[in-house]
């Protein structure tokens, strides 16, 4: 069994819907500083969806805020688009403009030629979240296990970044969602494309994977 924390939904990377909805109804109604609003309170979480999506050397050559800036004004161009046709949520419509300027990025900008950027598995393994891969590295090996020593929790975050990578894209993809993106089983069905039952099933599949990594990983050491 898996822990009962370890499959349940929160949402509290993204912004909470209901404000998100009132201002696409004013934007829908003609307010200009509603779109302003909308998307400014969308900026952060695309901070941290950016920061963890591309790749540590990239960010070395591409800032993150101009990353972020030309989702802002992509967004705003499609924004009238969107609105008379939502054919998703907004963040997750956001996300998408987000994760396709970050494909870019790895176009442009090729790390090494024998680890190839335009790989999807290349955008789905997120480093340097320390907070995200402990909890889920606790949840996983020890759900009672307490905060360690820091040096203890940069181990444990390493553990699960490198199992992470060693998953196939469809499986890390999925974790990277529900536990660093924060989103929902319905949300990640609706980006997948799936139906909830099926990305339940995928997650579930996704995280033992992940966990018997863990576990022969610990048994090794």
């Amino acid at each position: 069994m898996l822990p009962s924390n370890l499959a349940g939904d929160n949402n509290q990377m993204w912004p909470e819907t209901e404000k998100t909805k009132e201002l696409l109804s004013n934007v829908r109604g003609g307010d200009e500083d509603a779109v302003n609003r909308l998307l400014e309170r969308h900026r952060e979480a695309l901070r941290r969806m950016v920061q963890m999506r591309l790749d540590r050397k990239i960010q070395r050559r591409v800032d993150v805020s101009d990353v972020i800036q030309d989702v802002m004004v992509e967004a705003n161009r499609r924004l009238a688009e969107y609105v008379k046709n939502p054919a998703m949520s907004f963040h997750l419509w956001l996300r998408q403009i987000a994760k396709d300027r970050i494909i870019d990025a790895h176009r442009r900008h090729r790390v090494s030629a024998k680890r190839s950027v335009d790989r999807e598995q290349q955008l789905a393994a997120p480093t340097g979240m320390d907070r995200s891969a402990v909890e889920l590295a606790a949840q996983l090996r020890d759900p009672e296990l307490t905060p360690a020593a820091r040096a203890t929790q940069k181990e444990l975050a390493g553990q699960v970044e490198q199992a992470l990578t060693q998953l196939n894209g469809q499986d890390c993809e999925i974790i990277v969602m529900r536990h660093y993106e924060q989103l929902s089983n319905q949300e990640v069905a609706e980006v997948l494309g799936l139906t909830e039952p099926a990305a339940s099933m995928r997650y579930l599949r996704a995280v033992r994977r992940l966990r018997d990594m863990l576990v022969d990983e610990s048994k090794s050491s």
